[in-house]
């Protein structure tokens, strides 16, 4: 009987116990996970039958210190309506909201005379502020409503990346960006909010340890101080050399996070409705193909020297020009350089010398190397549409076209795509995957870590030491002829200008594409820093037009970090 008695008693009590667990639990997800759901779903409710309160995920910014700010989210406010067979005198009705909020006069008075009418719309987004002194003219036959609506909160602040909400259809979607591509966890559905709490309890609890339930927020890698920062570079350059575009890239290559990405002309989501030019809200950075030019050498030098085809001190003769498949090709200047090293290839950007480089190699091996940096593929980040390279010409058999490959005309890659390969010549040789999201945070109570994915080895890690103790020397003895040099930082970096393509065929022979990256500390790098800019005007090359905006952010990155010198 005691061996019965004290079983039932904790069998009671661990009964006790599990009901009281499950209560606490329930009483969470009451407060805090729903809390907000149930909010809209009162308000919804006292305000009006009939209307459904938008309701979406929150997108966020982190800052150095850990600290989220919103880059999406709802904003409440009111909207307001007429009852036409409740308004006597429009006129009057018109002059008095009208000391409160602006409205067209002829459309008000034409939806206030639909006296067979008993709801019309009038005004949408209005502040709590204008609310309260509606309500207070007390007005026969004048409505207000709550609503929610998509609110981004820096307005043009790394807009390619968050995208915006519009109608697809009669729905509510992401459109573009982050919106877009994460679409299925932002997005809320209404049909828990109508189920009854006590039956709902078990199937909460339930949902905490699997992720079946996909709605969340989306928290992103984007420090938004180093992202405005980079705005503004990439607004006063484009400015200053009246480019068709100007775009850039701030990640850290060892992880493939990116703190920063955007370009210019950009746009505000808030008021995308009103943009002329729809092809602003594509991501030219992801989207976009171009022909890179001469930050390609770098990636055929490191080609050639893991290959073991040529060293740091192997030399060739430069001629300035030569011919390959009955087609010319020359240096920048056409001028022959004579006995070179490999050095010079990189401090001078010869395109005899990374022709020399990619001959050593082979058409085959040359190609492999250059596939194998990703240049033909998709890097994989978190945002849509992202485009393939083209790289066609590394399947042809003739030598020219592998020569051109060399120094990055012929073929056209991403930015984001040219800045995972460059990456691997900074943090050992190794391909990372580049995500501009951090975590997932589902409303169930689990949290998605976006975890840091490590590619191939593309080239050995002396190999990657090798190429960056000489990206080192072009800042410190050529670039600028050694302006830039920073006495306790060491910086690798290189310069680029392509000859941009005729649609009808060959090259402008006056319009370039300028490019420029560059990593550091050189060797344990924080930073790679991107940069490009379309067509731009009056500046001959990319050291003249980027090598400043480069070096301002080089600057503010050391200062805003704190990074520790390394020289």
């Amino acid at each position: 009987m005691r061996y019965n008695f004290a079983t039932r008693i904790r069998l009671f009590s661990t009964l006790i116990i599990c009901c009281a667990a499950v209560l606490i639990i329930r009483l969470y997800f009451l407060q805090v996970v729903y809390s907000q759901s149930f909010k809209l779903q009162a308000d919804h409710q006292y305000i009006s039958s009939s209307q459904t309160i938008f309701d979406r995920g929150n997108i966020y910014f982190v800052d150095k210190g850990g600290l989220r700010t919103f880059a999406a989210t709802d904003k409440p406010g009111f909207f307001l309506t007429v009852n036409p067979r409740l308004i006597i005198n429009a006129e009057d009705v018109y002059k008095k909201l009208s000391t409160v909020i602006t409205i067209d006069h002829a459309s008000f008075i034409q939806k206030a005379g639909k006296t067979n009418d008993s709801y019309e719309e009038i005004s949408h987004r209005l502040s709590s502020e204008q609310a309260d002194k509606i309500t207070a003219q007390k007005i026969p036959g004048v409505g207000l409503y709550k609503e929610q609506w998509r609110f981004y909160p820096g307005a043009t602040l790394a807009a390619q990346s968050i995208g915006f909400v519009g109608f697809k259809g009669n729905d509510l979607v992401g459109r573009t960006g982050l919106e877009s591509s994460d679409d299925s966890i932002l997005e809320r559905s209404t049909q828990n909010m109508q189920v009854n709490s006590f039956a709902q309890m078990f199937t909460d609890i339930g949902s905490i340890a699997s992720s079946d339930n996909q709605e969340g927020d989306v928290v992103t890698t984007i420090e938004p101080t180093v992202q405005s920062f980079l705005d503004e570079q990439l607004t006063e350059t484009n400015k200053k050399f009246n480019s068709v575009m100007t775009g850039g890239i701030i990640i850290d290559p060892k992880t493939g996070e990116i703190y920063a990405l955007g370009s210019y002309p950009t746009y505000d989501p808030n008021t995308f409705q009103t943009v002329k030019d729809p092809t602003v809200f594509n991501n030219p950075l992801v989207e976009n193909v171009y022909e890179m030019g001469s930050i390609v050498k770098a990636l055929t030098m490191a080609s050639g020297l893991d290959a073991g085809v040529v060293t740091v001190n192997s030399t060739y003769n430069d001629k300035g020009c030569e011919t390959l498949n009955n087609k010319k090709f020359c240096n920048y200047d056409g001028v022959a350089r004579g006995v070179v090293p490999m050095q010079q290839v990189l401090n001078q950007s010869l395109n005899m010398g990374a022709a020399y480089v990619a001959g050593k190699l082979g058409n085959t091996l040359s190609s492999q190397y250059l596939e194998n940096f990703g240049l033909g593929e998709k890097s994989g980040i978190d945002l849509p549409n992202e485009a393939h390279g083209l790289i066609n010409n590394l399947k042809n058999t003739r030598d020219i076209e592998h020569a051109t490959a060399s120094y990055g005309q012929g073929i056209a890659m991403s930015p984001i795509v040219i800045t995972r390969a460059l990456s691997a010549l900074a943090n050992g040789g190794v391909l990372v995957t580049p995500h501009v999201t951090k975590e997932i945070d589902y409303l169930n109570g689990l949290v998605k870590t976006t975890p840091i994915v490590q590619g191939r080895q593309v080239i050995k890690k002396s190999t990657a030491d090798t190429i960056t103790q000489m990206l080192v020397n072009v800042v410190d003895q050529a670039l600028l002829e050694g302006a830039i040099k920073q006495t306790n930082y060491s910086i690798a970096a290189k310069t680029g200008t392509a000859q941009i393509a005729n649609p009808q065929g060959g090259y402008y022979t006056d319009r370039y594409l300028h490019s420029f990256f560059g990593y550091f500390p050189a060797y344990n790098p924080r930073f790679l820093v991107f940069l490009y800019t379309v067509y731009p005007k009056d500046v001959e090359y990319a050291s003249h037009s980027l090598t400043q905006p480069f070096i301002d952010a080089v600057k503010f990155l050391i200062n805003y970090y704190q990074i520790p010198p390394d020289r």
